[in-house]
């Protein structure tokens, strides 16, 4: 007799094929080398890991080459002993890659604005969006502000602004004349209106002053002229309002929408392999089990709050953009702040969902702020470490706005719910009450009189 081996299979053993009464047979397994598998298996996990921070292990292995290239240089005589020509060549990698970022720009903030606007459907336009739209704003420009203000506090850039002059120095230039406040103002306006979307991917309107001899007298006389600068704010505008429309078009626009959603894609794919829109599902799980927020506010704030709600980048950018000005030596004037401002809370609703996306966007501020894009190389250096809590900042604002979104919807049904049933009472129509008879009603004691009164009966009040 056979006896039945255990239920569950015991360490070390494997089923094999059934005996005669149907029980299986329990065989040794097969022991595979411990010590090589432990090895293939370590192997696959560096290799992974690799993979996975290939990125970041690149740019730090940048970081330190250039260093130690640059203290090489430093040594054997600086920029004077090497000359211009090999000081050219040692730019031109960085060249490429500031080119490329620069072509990038414009696709960029066309489609991903467009795509953007265009998501907004019908329930946007309520009270919902109204508020949804409304935080996000505010957000994003008090981070921009807060940024602004600590940069111009705390001054990054003034110390470092000896050591840019002697690298990249260039020789004295001629002061241009100082532009009036009104004419920087009026300038702004314009940009937000190009007369030409073609001409503003690649030039933008700046008054510039030419002197004249009128009466004998020379004076200052504003001319308006095209530079070479992307009106970023013309296309900011723009790709809103067409998207809008899209929008509004409904079936009809559809094929567009998907058009310029596949080529904001295809762009992502230029910059980076991995989307940081991958945390929305997580995010949404997150807000709706835990937090306890409704489907239908997660799923509308979160998608749109992680396109347009970009408080970290914002800061990072208005920061960096004021270090670069203080590295140059450039004064920034109220209408400049302004437009970092304005800049970086408009080029934040196109921000790349990528690591190291605010890059391009901070090339967007430059741009428009008449700042050297090429020393976007020295945030290059510690992006990889910032983006980190530029990320966290951002999936904050976008849970923090749901909650708050939650919290405002369920006291507005609660102050709705009390006046909706005061009316529908007032409004039911209340059927008449039959008039109580002196026979039925219980507030009278009927009394018989005697046989020989004529009354037949007296009437005493119970009350």
């Amino acid at each position: 007799m056979v006896a039945d081996p255990p239920r569950g299979d015991p360490k070390g053993f494997e089923a094999a094929e059934p005996t005669g009464n149907g029980a299986p047979t329990l065989l040794p397994k097969e022991d595979p080398d411990p010590a090589g598998g432990r090895c293939c298996g370590s192997r696959e996990r560096v290799r992974r890991c690799l993979r996975a921070n290939l990125l970041v292990l690149l740019t730090v292995a940048a970081v330190v080459a250039g260093v130690a290239l640059g203290l090489g240089v430093s040594g054997a005589g600086g920029a004077l002993a090497l000359g211009p020509a090999r000081l050219a060549a040692f730019a031109f990698p960085g060249e490429l890659l500031l080119r490329l970022l620069k072509m990038i720009i414009l696709p960029l903030v066309v489609c991903s604005l467009i795509g953007g606007a265009s998501s907004l459907d019908s329930s946007a336009l309520g009270r919902l969006g109204a508020w949804a739209l409304l935080f996000f704003l505010v957000t994003t420009l008090l981070a921009s502000a807060l940024g602004v203000g600590l940069a111009l506090a705390l001054r990054p850039g003034a110390t470092f602004a000896a050591i840019n002059a002697s690298v990249g120095a260039t020789g004295a230039e001629e002061e241009a004349p100082s532009k009036e406040v009104l004419d920087s103002f009026l300038d702004l306006v314009r940009s937000v209106f190009p007369s030409n979307l073609v001409s503003a991917a690649f030039s933008s309107y700046s008054t510039v002053y030419e002197s004249r001899w009128i009466n004998g007298t020379k004076v200052k006389v504003p001319v308006g002229d095209e530079v070479d600068s992307m009106n970023i704010l013309g296309l900011v505008v723009f790709a809103i309002i067409f998207g809008v429309a899209l929008q509004k078009l409904g079936p009809e626009g559809e094929l567009l929408i998907r058009f310029f959603n596949s080529f904001n894609d295809a762009t992502m794919v230029l910059v980076s392999w991995i989307m940081c829109s991958a945390t929305l599902p997580l995010m949404m799980k997150c807000v709706e089990e835990r937090n306890g927020v409704a489907k239908h506010i997660s799923r509308f704030i979160l998608p749109i709050g992680a396109t347009v709600n970009m408080d970290g980048a914002a800061l990072f950018q208005c920061v960096a953009a004021v270090f670069i000005a203080q590295l140059n030596q450039q004064p920034l004037d109220f209408v400049k702040i302004i437009t970092i401002l304005v800049t970086a809370t408009a080029s934040s609703v196109g921000a790349a969902g990528i690591p190291s996306g605010g890059v391009l966007t901070l090339a967007i501020i430059l741009e428009a702020v008449n700042l050297p894009v090429h020393d976007i190389s020295l945030i290059l250096a510690v992006d990889w470490l910032v983006d980190r809590s530029c990320t966290v900042l951002n999936v904050e604002g976008d849970a923090f706005g749901a909650g708050l979104l939650q919290n405002y919807m369920d006291r507005a049904e609660m102050r709705s719910s009390v006046p909706e049933l005061i009316q529908v009472k007032s409004e039911m129509p209340l059927a008449p009450l039959p008039a109580p008879t002196e026979e039925g009603n219980p507030l009278l004691k009927h009394r018989l009189g005697s046989a020989g009164d004529a009354d037949p009966c007296e009437k005493e009040s119970v009350m």
